[in-house]
């Protein structure tokens, strides 16, 4: 019987979510392989896009994957958004939103919404985002199920918000807690029910 691999990671930013990738000659992009030595067949469990980071599972085992990957696990995100979110854009998230994917209009499911009182204390961003001179930011949790591309920051944007930081703080009852960007642990089960 095959031995499967489990890690939790925290990926950072500048990070794609693959292992290789068809690259032109002198562009380079960071692979999840350059934070850790992957056993082979390791793949993530879904996607965070390049400028996203956070929370991403990875595993040696399809049917993990699959499970993690469908509508009964939540995903929670923690966005910086550019100012200061009202009470009725977050009840607008709540309920569902119209963006497009994939040149179709697409509503969203219900989903979980609130804003943060305080901003999460996360490593420091490697990109520049704008300062408080520039106008206010705030933070927003929104809880999904479904995972289609770039989502949260659709939804954000369809509200009239701006995404400047995305982060993922939870997959199922699997949480970021105190990690930090680049961080890699390995596990022997993915308790993410």
């Amino acid at each position: 019987m095959n031995q499967h691999h489990h890690f939790i990671i925290y990926k950072p930013q500048g990070v794609i979510s693959q292992f290789t990738t068809n690259q032109k000659k002198g562009y380079k992009k960071k692979l999840l392989g350059e934070l850790y030595n992957f056993p082979e067949g390791t793949m993530a469990i879904g996607r965070l896009d390049e400028n996203s980071e956070g929370l991403l599972l990875l595993t040696t085992e399809g049917k993990v994957s699959e499970q993690v990957r469908s509508r009964k696990v939540e995903k929670e995100y923690y966005i910086q958004v550019d100012g200061e979110i009202t009470t009725d854009a977050i009840e607008q998230l709540k309920i569902g939103v119209e963006i497009g994917i994939k040149g179709e209009k697409y509503t969203t499911l219900p989903c979980k919404a609130f804003k943060l009182n305080k901003a999460p204390n996360f490593t420091p961003s490697t990109k520049k985002i704008r300062d408080d001179r520039h106008g206010p930011t705030s933070w927003v949790s929104i809880t999904v199920t479904e995972g289609k591309f770039r989502q949260v920051r659709k939804m954000s944007a369809a509200v009239g918000y701006a995404t400047l930081r995305l982060v993922r703080v939870r997959v199922g009852k699997i949480k970021l807690n105190n990690m930090t960007a680049g961080d890699v642990i390995k596990v022997d089960h993915l308790k993410y029910d």
